[in-house]
């Protein structure tokens, strides 16, 4: 791994990883403020060593208002240096952490706080619009127990670290309950431990090989699973990152250039907007820097890969990762065009996937199936028992609900979710496949496939379609003709058309909304 050695990774925990960094390197820059400029007007900055001092400093703060370790604290903070240090002070006292991202409301907020029965909420007060503190005493009022709610967005409690017991030395108890994305039920409390978090950062350092010299950038919310994963990475290979509370294009630019950021991305959905800003001035590279795009949680569609590479003159690592196992598969910024393009990459160093049949029975290379896993970064399941006996099998696999296959060279290709299988009058359609597909459309920006009830077939296939500004409209017949002509079985060919303004996706990973989709059309 560059730019680090095997102790760093076999750290215990988050707290003795930083420790041995800010031993290491104490004055090297960790983390710098992007769009929440100092009292002097320069961007705020935080080296390694400031960053274990401030996290102790308030540690002992909050050790004041009573957290001990064990206790559950819930915050919901935006992306910001005062997160990561309220995340670290956690990890020193040994709290038990549940981060819920900004975007939570009464409904994902609240069941989170009743499931882990936490005993502290931290919130931002007023942000962008929103009073988080009201709701935030607007649910603790309905809980037998309330929580102690306190803003830690300018300031965070400070005390003196002479009161604090000793860090914790155990990696491996849950210390982390992170919520998967709700559909039409509450979302899914993760449990993770240190060790699970401290594995998974480590992959992903392994495959992307940042240096000290790199610039990194979170531009994702920092209370999603990505935000130790990513901090893990830095710690490991003693690079900095710049953090957007708000990540916006064109607006982020400037701080993207200001800083050199040499390694950016997060998902698709980052993909496509930074190429968007590119083709406004395509003789004009708009991170001069760059070198890396890289990310994951939503499928990409392989033609993008080829437009971000020829268009923003970078490389383009994309891989696979979910709440439950932050980093499974990533593509080696070495491999050919072709793995890059249409494939996850290889499973990482102590990650096992499994492809099986509808039995259980492992498929050989190149044939579908359910995608399993198993390995250090997985988590210890769920908050809820009997969730967590659902989603491991007998061998202690991971049962992921995606669809894939492995390829003759150990890459893993994603096919879809496994239900986003539409069955139609008994016959199994990938909608992942029409999708890819619809998305070479000159005349189609983005494309999401799904099944509605239908009396006649069971479910029929529907195609909701975001095209680009200035094109003319799509009718059914014109993508029937398209898909057919891409050799698309005539069984899988649409059966309904919907042309939106934007697909809806989440505010995390941008991924499409397909519950919200069946919702609106399934009358159509």
């Amino acid at each position: 791994m560059t730019g680090t050695d095997d102790d760093l990774s076999a750290s215990r925990t988050l707290w003795e990883l930083l420790g041995r960094r800010a031993a290491r390197t104490p004055d090297a820059l960790a983390l710098v403020q992007g769009d929440d400029p100092g009292p002097t007007g320069a961007d705020r900055r935080l080296t390694f060593g400031a960053l274990r001092e401030q996290a102790e400093r308030t540690a002992a703060g909050l050790y004041e208002l009573g957290v001990r370790p064990g206790d559950t604290v819930a915050w919901q903070l935006p992306t910001r240096i005062e997160t990561v240090v309220l995340s670290f002070a956690l990890a020193r006292l040994g709290a038990v952490q549940t981060p819920l991202v900004p975007f939570y409301r009464d409904r994902e907020a609240g069941h989170a706080l009743r499931a882990t029965e936490a005993g502290f909420f931290a919130t931002p007060g007023l942000w962008r619009g929103y009073d988080h503190a009201a709701m935030a005493f607007r649910l603790a009022l309905r809980m037998p127990a309330p929580p102690l709610v306190f803003t830690a967005y300018d300031t965070l409690p400070q005390g003196d670290p002479a009161i604090l017991p000793p860090p914790p030395g155990d990696g491996a108890a849950v210390r982390w309950v992170y919520w998967t994305s709700g559909t039409t039920a509450d979302p899914k409390g993760v449990l993770h431990t240190d060790r699970t978090l401290i594995a998974a950062g480590a992959r992903l350092a392994r495959a992307l090989r940042p240096t000290p010299a790199d610039m990194g950038s979170m531009a994702f919310p920092y209370a999603h699973v990505a935000g130790p994963d990513y901090t893990v990475m830095m710690l490991l290979c003693g690079f900095p990152a710049l953090l957007m509370e708000h990540f916006a294009l064109p607006a982020a630019l400037d701080a993207y250039r200001r800083h050199g950021v040499t390694i950016a991305g997060g998902s698709t959905a980052f993909y496509s907007m930074f190429l968007a800003e590119q083709r406004k001035d395509p003789d004009r590279r708009i991170v001069p820097t760059l070198r890396l795009m890289a990310g994951g949680g939503a499928p990409k569609p392989p033609g993008l890969y080829h437009e971000v590479v020829r268009e923003l003159g970078c490389r383009l690592t994309h891989g696979y990762g979910m709440t439950e196992a932050p980093m499974i598969t990533m593509g080696d910024p070495d491999d050919t065009p072709e793995n890059l393009a249409t494939t996850e990459g290889r499973p990482a160093a102590g990650m096992e996937i499994r492809v099986v049949d509808a039995a259980g029975l492992p498929v050989p290379p190149g044939v579908d199936g359910d995608v399993r896993l198993r390995g250090e970064a997985v988590c210890r399941g769920y908050l809820d028992p009997a969730q967590t006996a659902e989603a491991f099998d007998a061998d202690g696999f991971l049962r992921t609900g995606d669809r894939g296959r492995l390829t003759a060279t150990g890459h893993l290709v994603l096919t879809g979710r496994a239900k986003d299988v539409i069955i139609r009058k008994g016959e199994n359609i990938s909608a992942r496949e029409v999708e890819q597909l619809l998305q070479g459309h000159p005349a189609v920006e983005d494309a999401a496939v799904i099944g509605l009830p239908d009396p006649a077939r069971g479910e029929r296939v529907c195609a909701v379609v975001q095209q680009p500004a200035g094109a003319a409209p799509l009718t059914l017949d014109d993508i029937g003709t398209y898909l057919r002509g891409a050799g698309l079985a005539v069984h899988k060919v649409p059966e309904q058309l919907e042309l939106v303004d934007a697909l809806p996706r989440d505010t995390t990973l941008g991924k499409v909304l397909k519950h919200r989709l069946r919702e609106r059309f399934s009358d159509g």
